[in-house]
């Protein structure tokens, strides 16, 4: 109990008097944002990262991350942060922030590699007086199955030697009104201990802190936040395509229920869903409840109409090339943006990919634009070699026809709207129409 307090004592110190240093594991859209914060409020700082591409990028003090520019991580490294793969230099911080992703693997189950890699990689510099908070998206019992064990492997008890916590990530990359100082954060601890040592570690650098009674609360606070959203996405999705048979317009109908001033809270159609939370998180629920023998139907229903989203777009381009007498094999089709939303080149499970791959299967010519993602890179799932296309009359009147997926603020949407001689829209951007032959898929 007496070095439970000590340990406890000196890491709260350090981060009141600004002595400790942050590291951050993972540098992307949810580590390069938080370490950025850090070193705003005059932390010491180190990332970590696998990437040596990256890691020579940010230590020259550029970004790879759209919506983050160069500035920043200049700035940045002039306040003493760096990257590095060394990481036997995680001894040397007081707290170890790990954002690394959670994927699904082939079979559609939580794919956890990279953050027992991630433990392995760390295992060996643990040391007394160290916070570890793991902020990667998973199912409720992570942190106390897979990283409490390995961190008492080492000698260290949990609570006393050293604390561990869970705080998801909520970031939203391009979103301007919410940041990360701005997006509360919630908090929770394996001991009452570890609790106090995660709010001391996250209320330095973010506005507002919320502590849950555990991590596995933590850890099911983000699934439902990002399962709320699936859910009210497939209703509309659904409400989409009824509406369509009904000849009704239901970017409308939305509006108009939008006017009610309560009990309504807009969401609205699209291509399906993309991203790194939105698709994968009702999978990470949906496999850990059946541990517990509870089937969750409604859960696994919205992602079924969410996941037949891509199929549903296909089915209306096909109709109006039909109407317009040619095949889909035969033509050429343009797809308007590869990100899984508007101004940022975040592409991860963006419904885009599904339905070029479809359209591939189906023979048709495909190219794509998008001003945040000029080349393909390399996919797990997909394989597109392939450069994003310019967008003018001409480029526009050489295809069949042209897909809206990504409703990127930086298109021309007149030109667009203008010279394609099909478009079929998503996004309900063309809502007072620029042709008559215009589609709203």
């Amino acid at each position: 109990m007496e070095t439970n307090f000590c340990e406890s004592l000196s890491i709260m110190r350090k981060i009141k008097d600004k002595e400790a240093t942050i590291g951050v594991i993972g540098l992307g859209y949810v580590g390069v944002p938080l370490l950025l914060r850090y070193c705003q409020v005059c932390y010491k700082v180190v990332g970590f990262d696998i990437n040596i591409q990256r890691i020579d990028l940010l230590n020259s003090g550029k970004s790879d991350i759209a919506h983050i520019p160069d500035n920043k991580i200049a700035q940045a490294r002039k306040l003493g942060f760096e990257a590095t793969a060394d990481f036997s230099q995680t001894n040397n911080c007081d707290a170890l922030i790990l954002c690394v992703p959670t994927p699904l693997n082939l079979h559609r189950e939580p794919d956890l590699s990279f953050i027992i890699n991630t433990m392995n990689s760390i295992f060996p510099y643990l040391r007394k007086g160290q916070i570890i908070s793991l902020e990667s998206t998973t199912y409720p019992g992570t942190t106390e199955e897979e990283l409490l064990p390995r961190i008492e492997k080492s000698g260290l008890k949990v609570g006393r030697d050293i604390f561990l916590v869970y705080s998801p990530e909520r970031e939203d990359p391009g979103n301007s009104k919410f940041n990360t100082v701005t997006i509360p954060k919630v908090v929770g601890g394996h001991t009452s201990t570890c609790l106090e040592a995660g709010i001391a570690l996250y209320s330095h650098a973010i506005n507002e802190v919320i502590p849950v009674s555990s991590t596995g609360a933590a850890e099911l606070t983000k699934l439902l936040e990002n399962i709320h959203r699936a859910v009210n996405i497939g209703l509309v999705n659904e409400m989409k395509i009824v509406a369509d048979k009904m000849g009704i317009d239901i970017f409308e109908v939305i509006d108009a229920a939008s006017s009610k001033p309560f009990g309504f809270t807009p969401y609205y159609p699209g291509p399906g869903l993309g991203g790194h939370c939105i698709p994968i998180d009702p999978f990470y629920l949906t496999w850990k409840a059946r541990e517990y023998g509870v089937h969750t139907r409604f859960i696994e229903l919205s992602g079924e109409i969410n996941s037949a989203m891509p199929k549903y777009v296909v089915s209306k381009l096909v109709s109006a090339l039909n109407g317009a007498g040619k095949a889909l094999s035969v033509s050429s089709v343009l797809v308007l943006g590869l990100a899984y939303k508007k101004n940022i080149d975040d592409i991860r499970e963006s419904p885009s990919l599904e339905i070029l791959s479809l359209l591939k299967e189906q023979g048709a010519n495909i190219a794509y634009s998008d001003p945040f993602v000029l080349k393909v890179p390399k996919l797990r799932r997909y394989s597109f070699d392939m450069n994003s296309v310019e967008i003018t009359k001409e480029s526009l009147e050489g295809f069949d026809a042209v897909i809206l997926l990504t409703d990127h603020d930086a298109f021309d949407y007149p030109l667009i709207g203008k010279h394609s001689k099909i478009l079929i829209d998503t996004r309900g951007k063309y809502r007072e129409k620029y042709m008559k032959n215009l589609t709203k898929a």
